[in-house]
């Protein structure tokens, strides 16, 4: 139920609580990304004041040039003005351009914590949370969600604070220019700041909607480009592109609809902005004509009220673009805000060293978060000693797999323990729990690397040679040195490069390398042909010696091999015993061994 809930906070587009919530609030989450750069950031902010009072000071100069150089009794003083001039743009240009580094800089470095962040993070959650929610929804929010926070945690944040900096300031300055004329414009302010508020947050709920819907077109191409093989047999390119272009459509429509409505607010905002300032330089002008103002104090005001017109324009135009950020950031808050449900203990308990591969089940009861009505494990206990093999068999849906899921500890047990060499797993890190055991999977997963990187994933650390000496051990090598560049083979994504035999064979030379305590096979040797399958069992055979083994079999040789075989139906084990002894006993055995096992020995015979 709980990993039903995230995904429910996953996708809601907009919740009561989000639209109640102040527009600056999601902000203040990259608080903690930004902390670790103080230094740059002070530093940042020190050059921005430097600029913005160069900035600030360009039309004192004007207005110095205008009443005071152009008058014949100081006419010798006109260069001097102009060199001033000059020195305040260079200072302008110098320092604008370290902002702007500066600021950009620490946008891009924030971004790329917080996508490691999120990766860092999702990569620990439980297969509970994956479940639920597609893979397309978490990259759109690792990769789309954290550019929409790139573009105002870098340029748009430099061209913020700038905006910022120089509206104060220029409205102080207009206050010391014309205190009647600034009045006037500080009582037309609210008819700008209020259309800017209320289409801002408007555009704020309209962003997290288009990025919804983004998410939602992601996900349906992620899935169907990993099941390319499958839609192409069943012919469904058709109908695959009509839905993938009916969620680019409705994300279309969102995005159209909220570019409008900031369409609607840059025209508004220009309007009334430059309106007021054309009515205010129309008082300044009688002013002038009256003589209670200087050309130059006019000429003066004018710039001040030039800047600050544009940078409340500027302010208006990014205020629209931190409301972007800021449903962006909800949704990969809410993303960080995810806990796994499985975790480490406060205080883990070790495992014993060196590991002896003892597996013990007491009474465990288990049901899949996804399947609440349907016990996959019920009652169930068994003991595997050390250097036991222990075969699983059964139908489909038995609990076989489930044992590897809670033995791994994926998942945790409603009830019972599950003990590795005498200590709870509960009790241990996961992570702990999960060095102990190797597994090879019915259906291997193979990286877009190379086949030495690929084997290399069963110890990261293994040197070259070792990983060779693993890669011999499963009996690999063979067909590696048939690859266009043996090792360096890149095997592109998914493995699409080898059979699935070939897989298999890379991921048992995996285990090979990992060189576990317990051995997890779960039908190991299910996609080879009859001679690879002789090679891969040899190299089994050589694996398995002193280590536990469990094994999830249908196949005549691996069963016929283990210590001792259990018969699972319903999630309990119905029976245990040797392959003759179980024919003769039990029937549910009796007749998957007629199904499988007689047809093997039928096929191995042909």
């Amino acid at each position: 139920m709980k990993a039903h809930n995230d995904k429910q906070n996953l996708e809601s587009p907009g919740n009561a609580t989000n639209a109640r919530a102040p527009r600056l609030r999601p902000l203040l989450k990259l608080w903690p990304f930004i902390r670790p750069y103080r230094p740059r950031w002070l530093l940042a902010v020190a050059v921005l004041l430097i600029a913005a009072a160069a900035s600030l000071s360009l039309p004192v100069a004007i207005r110095l040039v205008i009443d005071e150089g152009f008058s014949r009794d100081s006419a010798s003083a006109v260069d001097r003005y102009f060199i001033a001039l000059f020195a305040l743009v260079a200072v302008l240009a110098l320092f604008s351009a370290a902002r702007f580094y500066l600021v950009s800089w620490l946008g891009e470095r924030v971004v790329a914590d917080v996508r490691n962040a999120i990766y860092r993070h999702v990569i620990t959650l439980s297969p509970t949370f994956f479940e639920v929610t597609r893979s397309g929804e978490v990259l759109s929010r690792l990769t789309t969600d954290t550019t929409l926070v790139q573009s105002i945690a870098g340029v748009n944040l430099s061209i913020t604070l700038r905006s910022a900096v120089t509206l104060l300031g220029g409205v102080v300055m207009l206050a010391v220019t014309s205190p009647r004329l600034t009045g006037i414009i500080l009582l037309l302010i609210p008819l700008v700041l209020v259309p800017v508020l209320v289409f801002g947050r408007r555009v704020r709920r309209l962003t997290r909607t288009t990025q919804d819907r983004i998410a939602e077109a992601s996900g349906i191409a992620g899935e169907t480009l990993n099941a390319i093989q499958t839609v192409q047999a069943f012919t469904l390119e058709s109908y695959q592109t009509e839905r993938f272009g009916a969620a680019v459509s409705s994300s279309f429509n969102a995005a159209i609809e909220r570019i409008r409505a900031r369409a609607q607010l840059t025209a508004l905002a220009i309007l009334v902005m430059f309106g007021a300032v054309v009515f205010v330089l129309w008082l300044g002008a009688q002013s002038v004509i009256e003589g209670s103002m200087t050309p130059g104090e006019l000429g003066q005001f004018l710039l001040y009220a030039i800047l600050v017109s544009g940078a409340a324009a500027s302010l208006s135009e990014m205020w629209s673009e931190i409301q972007r950020a800021g449903g962006a950031i909800e949704r990969i808050v809410e993303l960080l805000q995810v806990t796994a449900d499985v975790k480490a203990p406060p205080n883990p308990e070790p495992l014993p060293r060196p590991a002896r591969g003892e597996v013990a089940f007491e009474h465990v009861k288990f049901n899949y978060p996804s399947r609440p009505d349907e016990p996959a494990l019920d009652d169930f206990s068994f003991q595997v000693h050390p250097g036991e093999t222990v075969a699983l068999v059964g139908p489909s849906g038995a609990g076989k797999s489930t044992v590897f899921q809670l033995l791994l500890r994926f998942y945790d047990p409603s009830a019972g323990r599950i003990l590795l060499d005498g200590v709870d797993v509960a009790a241990a890190r996961p992570e702990d729990v999960r060095r102990q055991a190797g597994i090879v999977p019915q259906e291997t997963v193979v990286f877009a690397d190379t086949v030495l990187e690929n084997i290399r994933q069963g110890r990261p650390d293994a040197s070259d040679a070792e990983v060779k000496d693993a890669a011999r051990a499963a009996g690999v090598e063979a067909f590696i040195n048939t690859l266009p560049d043996g090792y360096a083979t890149f095997l592109g994504e998914r493995g699409t490069r080898l059979s699935g035999g070939q897989r298999q064979r890379i991921a048992i030379a995996r285990a090979v390398l990992k060189n576990p305590p317990v051995m997890l096979l779960d039908e190991a040797t299910s996609s080879l042909d009859a001679e690879s399958e002789q090679l891969v069992q040899r190299a089994l055979d050589d694996l398995m010696k002193g280590r536990t083994t469990i094994i999830i079999a249908h196949r005549l040789a691996t069963v016929l091999k283990a210590d001792r075989i259990m018969v699972m139906d319903s999630g309990r084990i119905i029976a245990t015993g040797t392959h003759d002894d179980l024919r003769e006993r039990n029937p549910l055995y009796a007749r998957l061994a007629a199904l499988q096992f007689d047809a093997a020995a039928g096929e191995a015979a042909a």
